[in-house]
């Protein structure tokens, strides 16, 4: 069981290893637009378990993003904890 905390409140949530944070992240008030990794509009930063995300896709390459700065819309959650802030 995976682990997603955000530091902008404090809550967390468990999740399934190997899920998509989007529905997640909705859920805790991340604006979200077109939810394809074009607009950007989901960009949240990785405080803590980067690793413990997917790679970065080829969305978030071709705007900039990197392991701590990532599309909502496009990560899953591996396993253990990751600290977001949005």
């Amino acid at each position: 069981m995976a682990k997603i905390i955000f530091s902008d409140n404090g809550k967390s949530i468990n999740v399934k290893d190997k899920t998509p944070i989007k529905e997640v992240c909705k859920e805790f008030g991340i604006p979200f637009s077109c939810e394809d990794g074009i607009c950007g509009t989901c960009m949240i930063d990785i405080i803590e378990g980067e690793d413990n995300l997917s790679e970065l896709t080829q969305e978030e390459k071709d705007m900039g993003m990197n392991k701590t700065k990532r599309l909502a819309c496009q990560c899953k959650i591996k396993k253990g904890i990751v600290k977001i802030k949005y």
